[in-house]
This record gives structure tokens, C-alpha cells and sequence, in this order.
């Protein structure tokens, strides 16, 4: 963008509000400066991105009263806040996805290390383990995540610690099956009398071999993070607002069934995210797949 003489890069570089005769030190507010006609002198220009709405601003000086039907300007309408829909649906993905990304991946490391230690050690260890994972998987789940977040607050890594608390309990019971199978295996035998470190033997010999399950539930794992995220964020319980999500959009959709472009594009971004995801981990399974390889050869 041209501003006042100068050259600006926004999508690279961070401006604060001061210099563009604004009063504070935070970033910018681009889209307001659109709005409130910054450019509609000749020496003054900006190109703006395809979708170009903030998904935390309120479109309130559009005709009508909020939520606005889908137009040329906001293409799937806007929320009753008066927020483009299109840019909160692309934002929630990001959201959605780093959360479930983030949450599959630490509670596949808890999952791997607690079941492996089960099945590697056995006996007492396995039993007392097992007990005690009966006993927190009775824990109401829904109950806890309301509880800490009215204490600490419902904020993105919270959430992400509470679930991956329970989130990993599934893939334990696999890994644990896993491990006692394979450690009874003559190259297990022979690895411990060489002398091989118990460390050694379950990272190095057993896990390799060990891995089936995670890359057949992963996958899973992942969605059901999608779909808790948008549930939690649904009965109020997820991210703080104004937080650009799904679960909330549906949340409003609900609220304003006479606008029923909110809950049609929450589902079909939903329903479209969910059957890629479902498709790209099934596409995963077959490539590590060693018999479906040998089928296809």
C-alpha cells in the first residue's frame, strides 16, 4: 500500500496505528482505514488480498441489520455480529487445525510411551498402570474442562493440555498390546543377552515395529479433535470469544435460524475438512500398509 509518499508491506511487515496518524502502538487497522476513506485520495492506494475482511471486524455501517445475506462483498453473508463469515470460516480451519494437529501429536507421544511402558515391563507395573488409567478415564471429562477453564481461563494451550490428558488413553491400550507382543520375539530375546539398554530395545527393536496403531488411529485421532473443538466451542465451553470459529458459528446458526447461510457454510466447512481428513489418513494406512503394498505389486 501507498500511503502519504511512503510505501507500506503489511502482509510482511508490522505498522503501527501511530503511523498513520493514529493514537496508538498496536497494529493497524487496515480494514478500518478502507472504510473510513484513507484511500480515496488518488495518491494513496492499497491492493488488497482476495477475501480482504478481518474476521474480528464488525461490517455495522452496512445497510440492514446484521446478519447480512450472502453478497458480491461478503460472499457467504455475514454473522449476527456483522462479521464476514467467509474470513471467520477460514480462520477457525487455521485454529481447528493447529489445535488438532497439536493435540494428536501429544497425545500420541503419551499413548506410545505409557502403553509401551506396560507392555514392555508387564507384571505389577502393567497392573498398577492399567488400574490407574480405569480410574481416570472415569473422570467426567466435560466437568473438568469447564472447572479449569473458570480458573485459568479458556484460552488455546489450556485447552490443549486438558484434552491431550485424556485424549492419548485409546492409543495406550494398542501400544501396550503391541509391546507384549513383540518384546516375546526372538530379536528381542537376543538384543537383551547382548546387553542392550531397556531404552534401546523399546525405541530402537520394538517400536519400529510397534507403529501399526498409531498410523491407523492418528487419523482418527485428528477428527475427533476437529469435532471436540467445535463442540466444546459450541456450548460455550472452547476458546475464548472473539475467537474465529466453527463451533461458535454453529452456535449462532442455532440462534438465528432465519439466517440459515451461518449454520449451512459451519457445516459444510465441517463436513468438507472432516472427509479430507478422513480420506488423506485412509490414503496413509495404505502406504504403510506392507500387505496392501504387496496386493497392489
Amino acid at each position: 500500500m501507498k500511503y502519504n509518499v511512503n510505501y507500506y508491506f503489511p502482509s510482511v511487515f508490522f505498522y503501527q496505528d501511530l503511523e498513520f496518524g493514529g493514537d496508538y502502538k498496536t497494529e493497524a487497522d487496515y480494514t478500518s482505514m478502507i472504510y473510513e476513506g484513507f484511500f480515496k485520495n488518488e495518491s494513496n492506494w492499497c491492493i488488497q488480498p482476495i477475501i480482504p475482511h478481518d474476521p474480528l471486524h464488525s461490517y455495522l455501517e452496512s445497510k440492514g441489520v446484521p446478519p447480512h445475506a450472502p453478497s458480491l462483498v461478503h460472499w457467504v453473508g455475514t454473522d449476527i455480529s456483522g462479521r464476514d463469515i467467509l474470513s471467520r470460516l477460514i480462520h477457525g480451519f487455521r485454529i481447528c487445525m493447529s489445535f488438532a494437529i497439536s493435540l494428536t501429536i501429544i497425545s500420541t507421544i503419551i499413548g506410545i510411551i505409557i502403553g509401551g511402558v506396560q507392555g514392555y515391563f508387564a507384571g505389577r507395573v502393567d497392573i498398577y498402570i492399567q488400574r490407574a488409567i480405569e480410574i481416570w478415564s472415569t473422570l467426567p471429562f466435560l466437568y473438568i474442562v469447564i472447572l479449569i477453564g473458570s480458573i485459568y481461563g479458556r484460552s488455546f494451550t489450556m485447552l490443549i493440555i486438558v484434552m491431550s490428558l485424556f485424549q492419548w488413553i485409546g492409543l495406550s491400550y494398542y501400544m501396550r498390546g503391541e509391546f507384549l507382543k513383540i518384546k516375546n520375539y526372538t530379536y528381542i530375546k537376543a538384543a537383551k543377552s547382548l546387553g542392550l539398554s531397556n531404552i534401546n530395545i523399546f525405541f530402537s527393536e520394538i517400536l519400529p515395529n510397534a507403529i501399526t496403531p498409531v498410523i491407523t488411529i492418528a487419523p482418527f485421532s485428528l477428527i475427533g479433535s476437529i469435532g471436540a473443538l467445535t463442540a466444546l466451542d459450541f456450548l460455550g465451553f472452547g476458546l475464548q470469544p472473539p475467537t474465529p470459529s466453527w463451533g461458535e458459528l454453529l452456535s449462532q446458526g442455532l440462534q438465528s435460524l432465519y439466517a440459515p447461510w451461518i449454520t449451512i457454510s459451519a457445516v459444510t466447512a465441517l463436513f468438507i475438512t472432516l472427509l479430507l481428513a478422513t480420506f488423506i489418513g485412509e490414503g496413509v494406512r495404505e502406504a504403510f500398509d506392507p500387505k496392501g503394498n504387496r496386493a497392489h505389486d
